[in-house]
Parts: C-alpha cells; structure tokens; sequence
C-alpha cells in the first residue's frame, strides 16, 4: 500500500485510487472495526456484488483478526516491536512464571 493510497483511506468512498472492490472491502473493515450492528444485510448485498460467499467469511475473518489484535494490543498499553508486560507478570496461583519455571 503506498503513502498516497493511506493518505486517501478516509475518503475512500469518494476517491478514485480505490476500485469498487477495494471500497467495498474497505467498507465492511470499518464497519467491523466501528459499530458492527450497522453490518446489515444491504452491505452483504453490496459485497456480493465484489465477492463470493467464500471469499467475504474470509475476509471478515481477516478484518476481525486485525481489529481484535489492535484492540488486545491497545489494552495491554503496547506498541507494535515492545515486548508484552504479562511476559514477566506474576502468575496465577497454582500456575509457574516463566521465569520460575526456569530456576530463577
């Protein structure tokens, strides 16, 4: 994706660097990753005008995946290449650290 393409994402629907298919992707992505109830059958309509059945559960699956990522990451306080504060937390009781279970 180049800059000029990022740059154009939050007027996709109008921009011409976007094909049909790729704002209609675009659309399901925010749609999922915002308010998900605005997923209504007229944007499933709108898909199948782009994309096979198959190809928009992959799809869904891919932008949910990403947007639960992000989200997992927001809550832990991270930024991507930092290293995860649970890695070093205390475990639950009844349950080693990886540190314990190391010897140290």
């Amino acid at each position: 994706m180049t800059e000029e393409l990022i740059a154009a994402l939050p007027q996709y629907d109008t921009s011409e660097l976007f094909t049909p298919r790729e704002k209609a992707a675009i659309r399901f992505a925010d749609i999922l990753a915002g308010d998900h109830r605005q997923a209504s059958p007229a944007l499933f309509d709108a898909l199948r005008e782009h994309f096979t059945e198959p190809e928009i559960l992959e799809l869904g699956w891919r932008i949910v995946t990403f947007v639960g990522y992000g989200r997992l990451i927001h809550a832990l306080g991270l930024e991507i290449g930092q290293t995860c504060p649970l890695h070093n937390a205390e475990a639950a009781p009844g349950q080693e650290t990886q540190a314990s279970a190391q010897g140290a």
